[in-house]
């Protein structure tokens, strides 16, 4: 498997300000890996410099051989880029700006038609091809930005929050989308949403703060996250032992004598048998929440493993 992307120890400062921090890793072709991380960690600063449009402070990037700084152009003919925003022309028809997309990108005249028709049945636009982007709502708008990344067949593909702002429909769409670009690219998708990594990525890479904290297949990443909590009342006192004795239960914080809150793998779930415990040993259950995790707390849980 050709190994498309090599990026090297990046870095990027804003004045003393460190966006990102000693940054590395590896895209092979039919990868699709997930950049995860909270608003403000760093990716669309690594995203920018990835696609050459921010040159690092120190580190150097690698695309199919060719050195991004130093062979720029011969770099950026292997790349498709959807920055967060996407470049749209509004005033022109969908087929318009593809054509000024192909133009820009150097595909000789006679392939053109072929190219810009090949990018709108991959991307669904089809049926829209003759309308202002203008008109058209935020999911085609969506997909346009990624057929001009797509229009001269690149081998990696760079998409900075395709998804953001759409609602499910159009979001099941795009991921669709990115899967079926995936067999024949390599890809990077940035992205602040875990379910997002989950549904479409063959890779993730958590980055926090401006550095790596995980590099992990999703196999590797779901395993990691085999953690849920419940939060627990009872009227009277449980006995911490007897419901720390059961498998499966990682651990048990009590937040009153009454309130418990408790850590369990999700393979092993023992939440019917904790309930069944207290029932019958009469302490009486009163409350029975899950807490729903938060990415903060995602990135917690990866952090201390990762230490």
């Amino acid at each position: 498997m050709s190994i498309l992307i090599n990026a090297e120890h990046l870095s990027r400062y804003y004045g003393k300000h460190c966006a990102i921090n000693d940054v590395s890793f590896t895209l092979a072709q039919g990868d699709v890996l997930g950049f995860l991380g909270p608003n403000g960690a760093g990716k669309t600063t690594t995203m920018q410099i990835l696609s050459g449009n921010l040159a690092p402070s120190s580190g150097r990037i690698e695309i199919n051989g060719y050195d991004l700084q130093d062979q720029a152009k011969l770099a950026k003919l292997s790349l498709g880029y959807l920055p967060d925003t996407p470049p749209l022309y509004k005033d022109l028809s969908v087929k318009e700006f593809l054509y000024y997309c192909a133009q820009l990108h150097g595909i000789p005249k006679k392939s053109t038609n072929s190219a810009v028709l090949k990018a709108q049945e991959r991307c669904g636009l089809m049926t829209v091809s003759n309308r202002l982007i203008a008109n058209l709502s935020k999911g085609y708008q969506q997909r346009i930005g990624i057929a001009q990344a797509i229009i001269h067949n690149p081998d990696v593909i760079i998409l900075d929050e395709p998804t953001v702002g759409l609602d499910p429909l159009q979001i099941r769409e795009i991921r669709d989308l990115i899967l079926e670009l995936g067999h024949d690219h390599g890809i990077i998708l940035s992205t602040h949403t875990l379910s997002e990594v989950q549904a479409v990525c063959t890779h993730v890479q958590i980055i926090h703060q401006g550095q790596l904290i995980l590099k992990e297949s999703i196999d590797g990443l779901n395993q990691q996250m085999d953690t849920a909590s419940i939060l627990i009342s009872t009227r009277l006192k449980p006995d911490l032992a007897v419901l720390s004795a059961h498998d499966g239960v990682l651990g048990i914080e009590a937040i009153s004598d009454q309130q418990l809150k408790i850590t369990y793998r999700l393979h092993e779930n023992p939440t019917q048998r904790l309930i069944e415990t207290i029932i019958s040993h009469g302490w009486e259950l009163q409350e029975f929440t899950p807490i729903k995790r938060s990415m903060e707390d995602i990135f917690i849980t990866l952090t201390q493993h990762n230490h």
